[in-house]
C-alpha cells in the first residue's frame, strides 16, 4: 500500500489541475490523506521551519512551469509541516488585493520561500515588474529559484539579498524610477520583520518611492495583532490627510498611501 502512496506523491498537482468542480474538492482530500501518511512515515519535520526542506519538496513535487502548481504544491507541503508561507486565506485576501490595483511595480520585503511572490507575480499586467528584499542569502536562493521554477522570467522580479534598511534607499534605480516623474510603488507587501514595519514605511516616503496618487501597502501579522506591528496603525491613524485603514482581516491589513494635497506639486 505504502508504495502506491509514494508513487502517487508527484502526481498530486497534475490530478488536481486537471479536476474541476465537485471533483476536484474530493481529489484535494483524498491528495492530502496520501501526503500526511507519506510524511508521517518519514518521520513529519518536528515543529521547525526548514527552508531547504520546503524548497526541495515543492521543488520536486510540483510541475515546473505552472505557478498554479506551484502554490498547491506549497499548500500541500504546509498541510502537514511548519511553513513560513501566508497559506490559501491569507493568499486569497492578497490575490484580491493585487487585482484590485493592478500594480506595474510591487516590492514586497520579505520572500520567504517564494509563495507570496508567485502569487502576486501571476496577477500582474503586462510589464509589471516584482522587486522582492530577502535577508537570509540560502533564503534568497531558494526563493528565487522557485519564482523560476513557477515559470517567470528575470526581467518579471529581482530578488535583492539584503535587510530592508539598506536595500530601500537603492531602490530607485532597481525599479528604473526617474525623480519628479510621480512614479512608484504601487503596492507594498510587509511580511518581515513587524519592528521594521514602521521604520521602513517612514523610508519610503522619506525617498519618495511610494507613488504619490496611491499606494496599497499590505502588512501580514502572522503571530501579531494588528494592533501590535511596530506602532505602523498608531502612525497610520495620526496622518488621516496621507494615509487609511483600508481592511483589517485576521492575518492581513490594508494601507492606503496618498500624497497629502498640501505637498503635492512642491
Amino acid at each position: 500500500m505504502m508504495w502506491l502512496v509514494v508513487a502517487s506523491v508527484p502526481l498530486l498537482p497534475a490530478l488536481l489541475l486537471v479536476a474541476s468542480g465537485r471533483c476536484r474538492v474530493k481529489v484535494a482530500a483524498l491528495c492530502r490523506v496520501a501526503l500526511r501518511l507519506l510524511l508521517r512515515r518519514g518521520g513529519g519535520g518536528g515543529g521547525r521551519v526548514c527552508v531547504r526542506s520546503t524548497h526541495s519538496f515543492v521543488f520536486s513535487q510540483c510541475t515546473h512551469g505552472k505557478a498554479h502548481s506551484v502554490l498547491l504544491t506549497f499548500d500541500l507541503y504546509a498541510d502537514t509541516h511548519p511553513s513560513l508561507c501566508i497559506g490559501p486565506q491569507t493568499g486569497e485576501a492578497l490575490d484580491e488585493a493585487v487585482a484590485r490595483v493592478r500594480p506595474s511595480r510591487v516590492l514586497e520585503l520579505g520572500t520567504h520561500c517564494g509563495y507570496s511572490s508567485v502569487r502576486m507575480l501571476r496577477l500582474l499586467p503586462p510589464g509589471g515588474r516584482l522587486v522582492t528584499v530577502e535577508l537570509d542569502p540560502l533564503t534568497a536562493e531558494l526563493g528565487e529559484e522557485i519564482i523560476l521554477v513557477a515559470g517567470f522570467k528575470h526581467q518579471q522580479f529581482q530578488v535583492l539579498t539584503s535587510s530592508s534598511a539598506e536595500a530601500i534607499p537603492a531602490l530607485r534605480s532597481s525599479l528604473e524610477l526617474d525623480p519628479g516623474t510621480g512614479e512608484g510603488l504601487d503596492l507594498v507587501l510587509m511580511d518581515h520583520d513587524p519592528e521594521r514595519y514602521l521604520p521602513d514605511l517612514l523610508a519610503l516616503e522619506r525617498e519618495e518611492l511610494l507613488c504619490p496618487s496611491g499606494c496599497s501597502v499590505l502588512l501580514i501579522h502572522r503571530n501579531q495583532r494588528a494592533a501590535e506591528l511596530g506602532g505602523i496603525l498608531a502612525h497610520v491613524r495620526a496622518r488621516p490627510g496621507c494615509y487609511s485603514v483600508e481592511s483589517e482581516r485576521p492575518a492581513m491589513t490594508e494601507i492606503f498611501y496618498q500624497k497629502e494635497e498640501s505637498t503635492k506639486g512642491e
